[in-house]
């Protein structure tokens, strides 16, 4: 496998640079979690951080390379995100999107006080 040595920045790893292991697209993974163990024996501590660029280039602004920053939030992707897939519900919104419901019109556009026997 190949691996790309990469700087992190923020948090206990700020000024690291680490070998990490680049994917079938020849990028590093868009998080990199550090587990910290307890010292009292409990459950490890996750460090998160976050893929972004290192710089771009002047012509065509593709990226020169990547870098990690901390997360200190840490948010868990639950899953992937398609292009065509919904986005995540806010906790603040309302069911049904927040509309209002009102019942479809009828596909005949003449209105019901002005029907006659040939309408139907």
């Amino acid at each position: 496998m190949k691996s790309e040595d990469t700087p992190f920045e923020g948090g206990p790893m700020d000024g690291r640079v680490l070998p990490v292991l680049l994917g079938p697209t020849g990028h590093p993974p868009k998080t990199y979690r550090i587990p910290v163990p307890d010292a009292a024996g409990g459950p490890p501590a996750v460090l998160v951080y976050r893929r972004v660029p290192r710089g771009h280039s002047r012509r065509l602004g593709l990226p020169r390379g990547w870098k990690y920053e901390f997360d200190p939030e840490g948010k868990k992707d639950e899953r992937l995100r398609w292009p065509w897939s919904t986005p995540p519900a806010r906790p603040d919104a309302r069911p049904g999107g927040g509309r209002e419901y009102r019942p479809r019109a009828t596909p005949d556009a003449t209105p019901e006080e002005g029907r006659d026997d040939a309408d139907g």
